[in-house]
């Protein structure tokens, strides 16, 4: 299937408030990204802001998801027109830009990932690899601004109090909620257990539902994912090429070392 009619088809299940099946891809690795995408994952979210990703490595990861079904996001560095514009001209289908905290952020945000003729600022290019390299330019030009999935992060007490006007913003399609940050943010280290977190999680998720905006976050395995699924979240990242592995090795040393003690 032609990569601009997966992106069209998984656009169209986020926005409908259907579960999508995600993974991160934070090592850097096309070929971690190729086993999850192989996997049968919906979305492989590359990991720029917080993974060891340059544009290269990126590239190659998106690369490995052709033909597989697989539609690759980008978590850009940050909420900036430069950033967004290379992760869309390689050929992202959707860009999950992190730490947006007011209205004003989440429209730049928008218009970073729109052309000018749709209010965006996203410079055009004829020749890169969203538009197959010149091959494909009039079908992507046609339905880019309808089909890329923009989606903010909320990570700050500032966010939460301006959720409902962030999530008002026309062009924006997703909440994510980013737990670890939102929890430190508000005072308590990667703690988004405690109460007033919870509270905050809840105003979030009701703010994104009532103006029609699908709900993102991330999960530690499937179990996790399913909770949030049941609660309304369309786009959970329940896996990951580094957390998934580290606790893969250590269960199985753990293993060795209860068999074949000193």
């Amino acid at each position: 299937m032609k990569q601009h009619l997966l992106n069209d088809s998984l656009a169209r299940r986020l926005r409908a408030g259907k579960p999508v099946s995600a993974a991160w891809a934070q090592l850097g690795s096309n070929v971690s990204a190729e086993i999850f995408a192989e996997a049968g994952f919906d979305a492989l979210i590359i990991d720029m802001e917080h993974g060891p990703w340059d544009m290269q490595n990126t590239l190659a990861a998106m690369q490995a998801c052709k033909g597989s079904g697989c539609v690759p996001f980008v978590r850009v560095p940050w909420n900036d027109m430069v950033w967004c514009k290379r992760a869309l001209d390689l050929g992202a289908g959707g860009v999950h830009v992190p730490y947006v905290s007011t209205r004003e952020e989440a429209e730049y945000a928008v218009r970073c990932c729109k052309y000018p003729t749709a209010g965006g600022v996203r410079g055009i290019a004829g020749s890169q690899r969203a538009v197959c390299y010149g091959l494909d330019k009039a079908d992507y030009y046609a339905r880019a601004d309808r089909d890329i999935v923009v989606m903010v992060a909320i990570e700050s007490p500032e966010g939460v109090a301006n959720i409902d006007a962030i999530a008002a913003v026309e062009g924006v399609d997703g909440i994510f909620i980013g737990p670890s940050d939102l929890s430190t943010t508000m005072g308590h280290l990667a703690d988004p257990s405690q109460p007033d977190v919870q509270a905050a999680i809840r105003t979030i998720e009701a703010a994104a539902k009532a103006h029609g905006r699908f709900l993102g976050t991330i999960a530690p395995d499937f179990e996790g994912a399913k909770k949030l699924y049941d609660r309304g979240y369309s786009l959970v990242y329940f896996m990951s090429d580094t957390t998934s592995l580290s606790a893969l090795a250590r269960g199985a040393v753990q293993a060795f070392k209860d068999s074949y003690p000193e």
